[in-house]
This record gives C-alpha cells, sequence and structure tokens, in this order.
C-alpha cells in the first residue's frame, strides 16, 4: 500500500507539489511539537492533516490553506505570529497570489481577519495592542508574501503572452509573404491593363480606320473589320483577365516608363487618334526635372486617358495640356476628348474601372491628387496636380492604418505592469499607513483615559491590596516614566497614571511587591 502511494506521487507532479508544500510547512510545526505540552500539543498536532489537506487544495483553492493557517495561528495566539506556523502563512499567502486570478478575494479575506481579529480581542478583553500585533504580522507573513505571488503570477502571464505573440507574428509574417505574392500577380495585372489595352485600344481604332477606307478593296475592308472585332474582343477577354486578378485594394505600379508622354501622343497620333498636346515640357521621363514617380503618374494619366478616349469616344477630338506652375510647385497634366461621335460604327464597350483606380493610387503615392469626369460639352476629362519637388505631397495622406493587434497587445501588457506595481507599492503603504492611524487614534484615547484624579490619589493607603488600588484606577496607564525619571528598586513592579492630560512630563507613580501598594510619588521629568 506505502509502495503504491509512492508510485502515484513519483508519477503525479501536483501530488508532489502538495508533499513538497506540506513538509515545508509542517517542519517548524513539527521542532515545536516535540517541546510543547498541554493545549498547544493538541493544536500542532491538529495542524499536520489540516495543512495536509490545505496542501492538497493549494493550486485550485489556495484561499482555503490561508485560512486554515491563520486559524492555527489563532488558536495559539491572538497575536497572529507563532514559531509553529509563520512558514504556512508565508507559503499560502504566496500561493493565494500565485494562483487567484483576482485581488479581490484575497482582499475581501483580509477585510475580514480585520473585523474577526477585532471582535476576538474585543470578546477576549486581550487589549487593542493584541489587534495591532495581529495586523502587523499579517502585513509582513501574509500581505507582502500574497504580493510576490501576485508579481510572480503576472511575470509567467506576459512571458506566456510573449510566446503566444511572436507565434502569431510569425503566421502573420507567412501570410504577409503570401499577400505580397498575391500583390504582385496583381501588379503584372495591372500593367498588362496600362499597357496591353492602350495597345489594343489603338489596333482597333486602326482597324477601324481602314475598314472605312474608300482606296481598299471590299475584301480587305472586310479584313480590317475583322481585325476591329478581333481587337475589341481581346480587349474584353483582357478585362476578364483582370477583373480575376485585380484586387481592390492593390496600389498602382510604379515602375518607370520608357518613353515620354510626347511619344506617346505621337504613336497614339499615328494609330489615328485625333490627339493635340499643348507645352510638351515634360514629354520626355526626367527631362522636365520631375521626381520620378511624379514623372511616371503624369506618362500613366495621359497613358490611361488615351486609352479611355480611343476605347469610349473614337473619332473625338482629343486635347493633351501640361502645365507648370513654380509658384506652387506643381504641374498639371490634363487629358479632354470631345463627346463620341453618333456615327462612330463602333459598339460602347464595358468599363471595368479599374484602370482610374489604380492610376488615382498611383497619382496619390507621387503626392498628388486626381479628378476625373464628364465635361460640360458632353465628353470626359482626366486631369492631376503633382507636386515639382521629390517628398512633397499637395494633399494630406490617408488615414493611419489601425493599430496592430501586436501593439494593442504591448498596450495592455504594458498597462498590467503598471498596474502591479502600482498595487506593490500602495497596497503595503496603504495598509500601513491605515494601522498608522489606528495607533496614534489608539494613543491618543489611551493618554486622554489615563489621568488619575487627585483626590483618588491622595485617598490610597500604603499596604492596601493591589486589586483593590485597581478598581478605582483610569483604564489605561500611560505608556512608561517621563523622561529622566529614576527607576524604581529591585522588585518592585510600579505603574505610571497622568496627572495632567496630555502632559508626559509628570505623572502618579504607584509600585506593588507582593500585591500590596509599598509605595506613591509624584515624579517629574529632568
Amino acid at each position: 500500500m506505502l509502495w503504491r502511494m509512492i508510485r502515484w506521487i513519483r508519477r503525479s507532479g501536483a501530488a508532489r507539489s502538495a508533499l513538497v508544500l506540506w513538509l515545508a510547512a509542517c517542519a517548524p510545526v513539527l521542532l515545536k511539537a516535540t517541546s510543547a505540552g498541554g493545549r498547544d500539543l493538541w493544536v500542532l498536532l491538529a495542524g499536520f492533516p489540516l495543512l495536509a489537506g490545505a496542501a492538497a487544495v493549494g493550486r485550485t483553492r489556495p484561499l482555503v490553506g490561508l485560512a486554515v493557517a491563520v486559524g492555527l495561528s489563532l488558536a495559539l495566539n491572538l497575536e497572529l505570529f507563532t514559531s509553529s506556523y509563520w512558514a504556512a502563512l508565508a507559503l499560502w499567502g504566496y500561493l493565494t497570489g500565485r494562483w487567484t486570478a483576482g485581488a479581490r478575494p484575497a482582499l475581501w479575506f483580509f477585510a475580514a481577519f480585520a473585523v474577526a481579529g477585532a471582535l476576538l480581542t474585543w470578546v477576549t478583553d486581550a487589549g487593542v495592542w493584541t489587534w495591532f500585533t495581529a495586523l502587523t504580522t499579517l502585513l509582513l507573513l501574509v500581505v507582502l508574501p500574497w504580493l510576490l505571488g501576485r508579481y510572480r503570477r503576472q511575470y509567467e502571464h506576459l512571458v506566456r503572452a510573449g510566446w503566444e505573440l511572436a507565434d502569431r507574428m510569425e503566421r502573420e509574417q507567412r501570410a504577409a509573404a503570401d499577400r505580397a505574392r498575391l500583390r504582385e500577380r496583381s501588379r503584372i495585372a495591372g500593367d498588362m491593363h496600362d499597357s496591353l489595352g492602350h495597345d489594343l485600344a489603338l489596333i482597333a481604332l486602326r482597324a477601324a480606320a481602314l475598314q472605312v477606307d474608300p482606296e481598299l478593296s471590299d475584301r480587305h475592308q472586310a479584313a480590317a473589320a475583322e481585325l476591329r472585332e478581333a481587337a475589341a474582343a481581346a480587349t474584353g477577354q483582357l478585362r476578364d483577365i483582370i477583373g480575376v486578378l485585380r484586387t481592390g485594394d492593390d496600389p498602382a505600379p510604379t515602375a518607370p516608363a520608357d518613353e515620354g508622354v510626347g511619344a506617346l501622343v505621337d504613336r497614339a497620333r499615328a494609330a489615328g487618334l485625333a490627339v493635340e498636346l499643348e507645352d510638351g515640357g515634360a514629354d520626355r521621363p526626367g527631362g522636365a526635372g520631375l521626381p520620378p514617380m511624379a514623372d511616371r503618374a503624369v506618362y500613366r494619366v495621359v497613358q490611361e486617358a488615351l486609352t479611355n478616349a480611343a476605347k469610349h469616344a473614337p473619332g473625338a477630338a482629343v486635347r493633351v495640356r501640361l502645365a507648370r506652375d513654380p509658384a506652387a510647385g506643381e504641374i498639371t497634366v490634363s487629358v479632354a476628348n470631345g463627346p463620341r461621335p453618333a456615327d462612330s460604327g463602333v459598339p460602347e464597350p464595358a468599363s471595368g474601372g479599374n484602370g482610374l483606380v489604380g492610376l488615382d493610387e498611383r497619382v496619390r503615392l507621387a503626392g498628388g491628387v486626381l479628378a476625373h469626369g464628364p465635361s460640360p460639352d458632353g465628353g470626359f476629362e482626366v486631369s492631376a496636380r503633382l507636386p515639382l519637388a521629390p517628398g512633397v505631397a499637395l494633399v494630406a495622406g490617408r488615414a493611419a492604418a489601425p493599430t496592430s493587434t501586436s501593439a494593442r497587445e504591448l498596450a495592455r501588457a504594458r498597462q498590467r505592469v503598471r498596474r502591479r506595481l502600482v498595487e506593490s507599492i500602495t497596497v503595503p503603504l496603504a495598509v500601513a499607513a491605515g494601522l498608522a492611524v489606528l495607533w496614534g487614534g489608539f494613543h491618543f484615547y489611551t493618554q486622554y483615559h489615563a489621568v488619575l484624579d487627585r483626590t483618588t490619589y491622595d485617598s490610597l493607603e500604603l499596604g492596601e491590596p493591589r486589586a483593590d488600588v485597581e478598581s478605582r484606577m483610569p483604564p489605561y496607564t500611560m505608556d512608561g516614566a517621563p523622561d529622566g525619571v529614576a527607576a524604581p528598586p529591585p522588585g518592585w513592579d510600579c505603574a505610571y497614571y497622568g496627572v495632567r492630560r496630555y502632559d508626559g512630563r509628570s505623572a502618579y507613580r504607584l509600585c506593588f511587591v507582593d500585591g500590596r501598594l509599598v509605595g506613591k510619588d509624584v515624579v517629574t521629568s529632568r
């Protein structure tokens, strides 16, 4: 049976911890029990099974163990401090802070002890100083270990939360890498839309011009019509692919262009688009002294606007205008096309809207602002204002991203640490301050009621029994003799009473030997 219990303890970590706790709490009890006798011996012997039960539930119900330790200590001494159960008080005070989630149960327990201690001292007539000593012992042997346990619990919680946060951040990094790959694919889709869509629109425009060219034979005009239809179909398929690959929040591509605005306009004009360029000083990348991002954004505004004009208003006149304002530190690019001709012969294509969305993102990244919409003459206009200097934004950036989960966790952890630190400092100080206030009030009260009436003093006769003398005395005595008063003869037991309230310089001294009054005099401090 014993061997089976030993094997169970070895296998069970909780049982092993409970055994160690029980042995540590019972060691001082065992040492004291060897020399105790009478009632104290029975209290000490009862402590072994009670502490064993408290150790068994020490992790799940530490307040039960603390109550057992406090009860055993009070059974031996109402001042709470004993050489037998001081270790039990400190151990279960620490475990209460370590294994109790909140501070409120322990605080209620401490308050209940203060009230119960006051009632016990009143019932047993032990004196208020006994209660003060019990509260001081509670502060030193229970409250301080409890705060240490609270700190340990918080520390382990922060360490565990830190590892969980690190694991979550690692998962988020892997997810971010996957999103980066998806964004790269989306950028490729954007480049396809920007370049291939523009070229296909120009091909369709050139084919439409060939279709109505009177110098071509009917066979060639039919081939041109088939080419236009194929280009339009390819544009539609490209739009469908872009709709699958592109996401709504992807930024626009930021790669530099290989040609300037002038070359772009010339190529569109050669394809049959009626386009006119005004102020071509920024027609080449880097040639206008613009930042690379702004230079690329100017090119993309013109490219996207010409593409949309070729698709949605074939045959309409297009005007590209570049205006630089050094005083304001910005350049304005605008592309306006006239209304769609009624006899264009080309069906109105559908629009995915991705081109202008990406264009708005690109202009914003360059520090500018984009505007687009119908013009008063029934056409459409796209315009953008961009800064001439790098690192300058014409408009405020978008709203800041919401605080990350890790930042919120860190803020909460710091708040908990600060709160625990404040608790560990303020709780002992508050208890000590409360005890000091109570002690001061009690001292004020006792000194007020420690004054002996002169008539009573004069009525005392030497040789009277001590019991008769004390029956006529005030309920309290002074803390001691006034400063500088000579000590009484050896064997004399003396008590001091005040002559006047709150006057510690003089006192009535009454001395007893063998239970009788042997001396009375008035002593004064020197």
